[in-house]
Parts: C-alpha cells; sequence; structure tokens
C-alpha cells in the first residue's frame, strides 16, 4: 500500500497547472490533501469524484479558499470524522480521520503560528490530535498521521536553524510537542529511515525563490503507531514534484 501526503496550497491551482492530474493516475492507494483552500462544490468533477476513488474532503466554514483537507482512497472508509473538539479551530477544515478496515488515518493541516495568538490555539489543536492518537492506540487501532505539521522538529529539519530560532514552525513549544509524540511510540516514518540524513526539505518560501537554493523546511511528515514498523517499507520526498510550495511525501507499506 502507498500512501502520498501533499500540501497543494490550493487544489483548484494545482489542477490549472495540470500538476493533480499526473498525481491522480499514479493510483496512490490513498492520497491526502492539505490547505486545498476550496469546498467540494467549487471543485471540477473530475476533484470532486476523481476515477477509481472515494473522496472526503473537510472545508473552512469560516471563510472560502481557506485550510480544507481531502482524502481520495481506493478503499471505502468505515467511517470519517472532521472534528477534533478545539471549538473554533475545528471549523477551518484542518482534519479528516479516516477509519479504514486495518487502520485509521489522520489527514491533518496544522495552525500556523506567525500570529502570537495563535500558538495557544495550535498547542490546542496539538493536544486534541495527539489524544485522540492515543485513544485510538489503546483501542488497539494502528494509526497513522500525515500532513502538513507546521513544524520542524529538530535543528536537522531546516536549513537555517539558528537564524530561525524561536520563530513560527520552529518555537520551542511546537517542537517539544513533536517529542511528546514520538515519546507517545508514534514513528517519524522518514528519521526511521534516514536518521541522520541532511537538507531533505518538503517546504521553500516562494518569495525568496528558496526552493531553487534548497533553502528549506522539513514540515511535511508521515507518523506511525510502532505497531507499524514491521509493516514498513519505504518512504520518499518527491522534491521533483512541483504546482506547490511544499512537495508530496510518500510511504509504503
Amino acid at each position: 500500500m502507498k500512501i502520498m501526503s501533499w500540501n497543494v496550497n490550493g487544489l483548484r491551482a494545482v489542477h490549472r497547472k495540470e500538476a493533480i492530474q499526473p498525481i491522480l493516475r499514479k493510483g496512490f492507494d490513498v492520497l491526502c490533501l492539505q490547505e486545498t483552500k476550496s469546498s467540494p462544490e467549487q471543485l471540477p468533477k473530475e476533484l470532486q469524484n476523481p476515477e477509481k476513488y472515494f473522496a472526503n474532503f473537510s472545508s473552512s466554514e469560516l471563510k472560502k479558499g481557506y485550510s480544507g483537507v481531502a482524502v481520495y482512497s481506493k478503499e471505502k472508509p468505515i467511517k470519517v470524522e472532521i472534528k477534533v473538539g478545539v471549538g473554533e479551530l475545528d471549523k477551518e477544515g484542518r482534519t479528516l480521520i479516516v477509519h479504514f478496515k486495518d487502520f485509521v488515518l489522520i489527514n491533518s493541516y496544522f495552525p500556523q503560528t506567525s500570529r502570537e495568538d495563535r500558538l495557544q490555539q495550535k498547542m490546542d489543536y496539538n493536544d486534541a490530535i495527539l489524544k485522540n492518537m492515543k485513544s485510538l492506540k489503546s483501542a488497539g487501532k494502528k494509526v497513522v498521521l500525515c500532513g502538513d505539521l507546521n513544524v520542524a522538529h529538530e535543528e536537522i529539519d531546516l536549513a537555517r536553524p539558528k537564524e530561525n530560532e524561536g520563530k513560527a514552525g520552529f518555537r520551542p513549544e511546537e517542537r517539544a510537542w513533536a517529542d511528546e509524540l514520538v515519546a507517545a511510540g508514534f514513528i517519524d516514518v522518514f528519521r526511521h529511515f534516514y536518521p541522520n540524513k541532511k537538507e531533505v526539505y518538503t517546504f521553500w518560501d516562494m518569495k525568496t525563490r528558496a526552493r531553487e537554493r534548497n533553502v528549506g523546511w522539513r514540515i511535511d511528515y508521515f507518523f506511525v503507531s510502532n505497531i507499524l514498523i514491521k509493516k514498513l517499507k519505504s518512504f520518499k520526498t518527491l522534491s521533483n514534484v512541483y504546482g506547490s510550495d511544499h512537495c508530496p511525501v510518500v510511504v509504503e507499506f
């Protein structure tokens, strides 16, 4: 099974750029998208109901063209949830918890903390996600978390750690939560395969043309229950895929 995760920075935009069509044709078993910036009725039919896929969406209830996540899966989900119990953030369309027969997938677009007033909101969201993951794990479920976590966990996960120390996406509180996630028995799949690999990023600032210089951040992840380690086959960072300021990541079980 192959699962792809990609912050598309606008699903309609990557469709216009003809960047999402090749991804759909590759036939991933599950395709998780973040920052779709659209509700289903705004999408062309081929994205509302892609051939050979079941489609599920969570969109912002607060404003159009903001946030949003989607999951396309070849297997029909048993149950789909869109809220984790964080008030206003639940209305921003940040979460899809998709229950399949063999595992539970959480596709999430975590809040960004460039505004100070968003930090506590993000920490509340982080805690709610981890609480859900722990609960599912305790119930004997195999859990896969993917998405744009909007944090570089360690210094090795961004090009310029000293310059960004304490800034959005590299705040101590955000990084400490990633430590909690690991301590709770969830594995960063990329680091499982590549514990010391440097200069592998998933996000680059477009305004400064940072991608050309590979001055980036690794903020897009797959975390899985430790029970799934024996099932892991490979992990790929598709830095050659364009269309967004992020690139896709793929895990194979």
